[in-house]
């Protein structure tokens, strides 16, 4: 028998977690042979190995979704739970830790497990697919735990400054106030997994940057995390910039959605040229997710198919 202890502050969010006499606790227990108890602030799951990661897992989901919405449908705790579960064995590998505190991130599909085994076997990973599929969150998961782990010295968040309908000359403030919007992204992702104070202290110290592309350009980064987000929107001429700052010792993942590309009209995107010309370079791993593999809201796997759809009919 194994048991596992999730930790919820506001009893309020308990009794919302539970749902109306107890309607979503019944649904996760249906779904999973599990005994799942309230103790306190705490919930309490017990059952074999494999079930109790599976609840846990639901659990953890249901309550980020309750903190950044503060409601929890039904239909959420039904999706989640065949997010987690697919009607498959759990997924495969171990969780990223990602703070002093233990907290971990574990993949929720089989396309993010081997997203996440290819970061860690692999110096240069190139990750495609559609909006919500975790590309960027699971990079950052990454390379804090090997920053915890101290195999690197330095993370390095980059992004390029490109205009997606709107112009920059129009926001307002100097160049770094312009910019920033477009790195914000990536801040979001790394204070998920680490509190304020401890980021801004890495900030300080160079140990983490977040920066534009054009900021690599003369660089050559050693033993380093690099992460590139949005890299459908370099041209080929910039990922060769990019690529080519990799120092000894240091990891670079390249993220992507090949269907959001903002570069002017003929402009070829360096994420699809690079992919093509790397195809068989030792040491090289290109993963691709798909709208299977997306963990926002039920509607964005809806979302993502109905402009997928569209865009066939067009061609």
């Amino acid at each position: 028998m194994y048991e596992a202890t999730i930790p919820v502050g506001d009893p309020e969010q308990l009794i919302s977690l539970f749902g109306a006499r107890d309607q979503h606790l019944r649904k996760i227990s249906d779904s999973i042979p599990v005994g799942i108890t309230s103790r306190g602030d705490s919930i309490h799951v017990e059952g074999d190995q494999q079930s109790v990661a599976q609840a846990t897992e639901i659990l953890e989901q249901l309550k980020l979704v309750l903190g950044q919405t503060g409601s929890l449908a039904m239909d959420q705790v039904v999706q989640t739970i065949s997010n987690v579960t697919g009607g498959r064995p759990p997924i495969d590998g171990s969780p990223v830790e990602v703070n002093g505190v233990g907290r971990q991130v574990r993949a929720r599909t089989e396309g993010q497990a081997r997203y996440v085994k290819a970061i860690r076997q692999h110096n240069l990973v190139f990750c495609i697919g559609p909006a919500g599929t975790g590309k960027t969150y699971l990079a950052v998961a990454t390379a804090v735990e090997a920053l915890r782990q101290q195999l690197i010295r330095k993370i390095v968040l980059v992004r390029p400054a490109v205009e997606a309908g709107e112009s920059l000359g129009f926001l307002p403030g100097d160049l770094q106030a312009k910019i920033n919007p477009y790195l914000r992204p990536l801040l979001d992702a790394l204070r998920e997994m680490m509190d304020y104070e401890q980021v801004k202290r890495h900030m300080d110290d160079d140990v983490i940057e977040v920066i534009p592309l054009a900021y690599m350009r003369g660089r050559t980064l050693n033993e380093a995390f690099i992460i590139l987000d949005e890299a459908q929107n370099t041209t080929v001429a910039q990922m060769k910039m990019f690529l080519t700052r990799m120092g000894m010792g240091s990891k670079v993942v390249v993220s992507g959605d090949a269907t959001q590309i903002d570069l002017p009209p003929h402009t070829k995107s360096g994420l699809t040229d690079a992919v093509l010309r790397l195809r068989n370079v030792h040491g090289f791993c290109h993963v691709t997710l798909t709208d299977k593999d997306i963990v926002r809201h039920r509607l964005v796997q809806e979302i993502v198919r109905a402009y997928e759809g569209g865009t066939k009919r067009k061609k």
